[in-house]
């Protein structure tokens, strides 16, 4: 079963967060992950408002955990902290029901 990473973002330091998105980038390709939305169109229907937004896939739930973990993305996360406020989670896709 594929995964999505979902992200929601308020970027604080643009600077930074560029940096992490320079390097978070090949980790996350490495690890099979293609994104599907970053920084697109969106409206916000529930919740709290973050002004970015950030979907990619993986072949496997435990290809994006292992991506997290990765030491090259965590270089990466190194940039965002301090440089955003960010909610990040890990969902399995379902799949699709029959009709």
């Amino acid at each position: 079963m594929t995964a999505l990473w979902i992200a929601h973002v308020n970027v604080t330091d643009a600077e930074a967060y560029g940096r992490y998105a320079k390097e978070a980038g090949p980790a996350i390709a490495a690890h099979g992950g293609v994104f599907l939305a970053r920084g697109s169109r969106y409206q916000q229907l529930e919740g709290t408002e973050k002004t970015r937004n950030v979907v990619a896939r993986f072949p496997s739930f435990d290809a994006a955990v292992a991506c997290y973990h990765s030491p090259e993305y965590q270089a990466a996360l190194v940039h965002a902290q301090g440089a955003a406020e960010r909610d990040l989670v890990i969902v399995e896709e379902s799949e699709p029901s029959a009709k």
